[in-house]
């Protein structure tokens, strides 16, 4: 299973947030640092926010900060938001798909319940599990 750049920028972004929680950093910031598109990034931070995950600020004080505890944000609850919409495989998308398999596959169910049981292994941690503290020299 390989998840998208979308949502490891995401996790990215909670991470370092995490680390930082009275700070509130900058889409340019955070992209800076993590050496990616600023444009993708914002959009990436928009989503999170949108999601109730950060609260952003416009102005000189401006940026984005933890909207919860990292302590209240289950791993597996922003993968699965921000992978929303990928299908793990074809036949996984909504309409079905063009598979010559269907309807006797027997690997879509199998294949089903590895996603639902990567999701729940990931809410068995929480953002706090994983904060990122950058070394600052």
């Amino acid at each position: 299973m390989r998840l998208t750049s979308f949502t490891d920028y995401g996790l990215r972004v909670l991470m370092r947030l995490a680390g930082a929680p009275d700070c509130a950093m900058t889409t340019s910031e955070l992209a800076a640092e993590f050496q990616v598109s600023r444009n993708h990034l914002a959009k990436v931070i928009s989503a999170l926010a949108g999601a109730g995950y950060l609260e952003t600020r416009r102005g000189g004080s401006g940026g984005a900060i933890l909207a919860r505890p990292p302590e209240e944000i289950r791993l597996g609850d922003v993968v699965a938001f921000l992978e929303s919409g990928q299908v793990l495989v074809e036949c996984f998308s909504p309409g079905g798909a063009a598979c010559t398999l269907t309807p006797n596959c027997r690997l879509k169910a199998r294949l089903a319940q590895a996603e639902a049981s990567f999701l729940a292994d990931l809410n068995c941690s929480t953002l706090a599990d994983c904060v990122y503290h950058p070394d600052i020299l």
